[in-house]
């Protein structure tokens, strides 16, 4: 079961009922608060971007910002950087493995807000959006066009295999997880926004 809760900013709030390591807790809106199991809880979150960071550095890093008072962090995941030509995706090597990246974040007792596009700017060559997408003869991106949310579908997918076991929800430290960066300025697309 899916619940999905729209929130301004275009973050979307994810449950899904399954089993982890971890105590699974409870994240939702209230009308003046985020709610972490039922109790108030204002994130302090720190911005990072693991394809930026050699995976080495990852912990350090982490708890550079948690010295500096951050309780979350939120990370960009580049499209482009996960899948550099068309159905070849590595979640594994080096700082490509988010999967680890997440679980240094809850081992450092932080919380995670996952920020994986498909497009997310971040000064990141075509934000994010990877280049085999311009070998399609005139394609649309961030719309319906078919052809562009077929490879929407298949990126986001793959990625929440890597991913969908360290939603807050299983014990993991994912609260939330935002959409389509900046689209307010871009589009007014509803339904690809959905």
């Amino acid at each position: 079961m899916v619940k999905k809760i729209l929130i301004p900013g275009l973050f979307c709030l994810i449950s899904l009922i399954g089993r982890s390591q971890e105590k699974p807790h409870t994240f939702s809106l209230s009308t003046r608060d985020f709610l972490l199991d039922g109790k108030p809880m204002q994130i302090i979150s720190g911005e990072m971007h693991p394809a930026r960071i050699p995976a080495e550095y990852w912990q350090q890093r982490i708890r550079m910002a948690k010295a500096m008072g951050c309780n979350t962090i939120a990370a960009y995941i580049f499209w482009n950087y996960h899948e550099t030509a068309s159905r070849v995706f590595d979640f594994q090597t080096d700082n490509h493995n988010i999967a680890k990246f997440i679980r240094l974040v809850q081992e450092e007792g932080m919380w995670l807000i996952l920020r994986p596009g498909p497009y997310v700017c971040a000064e990141w060559d075509f934000g994010g959006l990877p280049s085999y997408l311009l070998a399609i003869p005139d394609i649309k991106v961030r719309c319906m066009d078919p052809r562009y949310t077929a490879a929407v579908e298949r990126y986001i997918k793959t990625l929440a295999l890597q991913v969908k076991e360290q939603q807050v929800t299983r014990g993991g430290p994912i609260l939330m997880l935002q959409v389509e960066n900046e689209y307010g300025s871009y589009g007014n697309d509803r339904t690809y926004l959905t």
